[in-house]
């Protein structure tokens, strides 16, 4: 990889506080475009228009993903005065539209608890374990890095909050139901010695990858879908039944660590009926109606 990719990747780290996966993704973005054209550092205009093509077969939104990359790559040459000119404009700009996220019925969380809280009697670390995990990302919206790399010290002793350090190095706190605390110390009674992670694993800490495993088989023996299961999904539960269940969107934005709301607006997706009901029944009109 070109010294000008590696200073942008370190810029991005030190002066963004860019998160190690954010930074991987940025990496292998920039790589394959330099496996393509050579130099990016040098490339022209004409040469980046080449990407489009090459590009055709994929996603809207990987195009999208890769073409941000490298329009701020180009930007903090231009920033460095590295370069005089910006070829980015060359880069296609498709028409993304952000998706929904996937949700699980109350239903379903219903079905993966009872599997795991029945597993759990059995008193086996790895039951506990699981347990502990599956409180900590529907009760408190933790992502999947954020939950497995959590510190011994974060387990709470008075007060019932967890300080997270999330993207970019961001801290914030998050409350912790009686449940989940009742499932970490089941887990800690019987957590191996030694380590300051709170999940200790050979590798320092459980891996994400382990996370979606583990996550996955507990769908199949509570008989749903394990394509319908991911730490993300949790995430998506936690947020969207808290907003159905009265949320305010700022508060959201805040137990999530979102920077911007726009981002926690994609949760506003709760069913219609819902929305009219909650018309009907608070809407200053209807007062009157209810007079009359």
């Amino acid at each position: 990889m070109s010294a000008a990719v590696d200073a942008f990747l370190a810029m991005l780290a030190a002066e963004r506080g860019a998160a190690a996966n954010t930074l991987m993704a940025y990496r292998r973005d920039l790589e394959g475009a330099e496996e393509t054209l050579g130099e990016l550092a040098t490339a022209s205009r004409e040469s980046l228009a080449r990407l489009g093509n090459r590009w055709a077969d994929l996603a809207p939104s990987t195009v999208a993903r890769k073409a941000s990359a490298l329009r701020q790559f180009y930007g903090f040459l231009l920033d460095e005065g590295q370069r005089q000119d910006d070829p980015s404009s060359a880069l296609p700009r498709p028409a993304t539209r952000r998706p929904l996220p996937k949700i699980l019925s109350h239903a379903d969380v219903e079905a993966l608890f009872a599997r795991a809280e029945l597993e759990a009697d059995s008193e086996r670390p790895s039951a506990l374990r699981l347990l502990a995990l599956l409180e900590l990302l529907y009760g408190s919206g933790l992502r999947a890095t954020e939950l497995v790399s959590l510190p011994l010290s974060a387990v709470p002793r008075d007060a019932p909050f967890l300080t997270i350090t999330g993207k970019g190095g961001q801290q914030r706190m998050v409350p912790v139901s009686g449940r989940a605390r009742q499932a970490l110390s089941r887990w800690l009674e019987l957590r191996p010695a030694g380590g300051k992670f709170l999940f200790p694993s050979r590798d320092k800490y459980l891996s994400r990858v382990r996370l979606f495993q583990l996550l996955k088989e507990l769908a199949a023996r509570a008989g749903l879908d394990p394509a319908k299961l991911s730490p993300h999904v949790l995430r998506h539960a936690f947020a969207t039944h808290l907003l159905e269940g009265g949320a305010d969107l700022r508060v959201l934005q805040t137990l999530l660590g979102h920077a911007d709301i726009a981002t926690t607006q994609i949760y506003t997706h709760v069913d219609a009926a819902r929305l009219v009901a909650l018309v009907n029944e608070r809407h200053p009109l209807a007062e009157r109606r209810r007079s009359d």
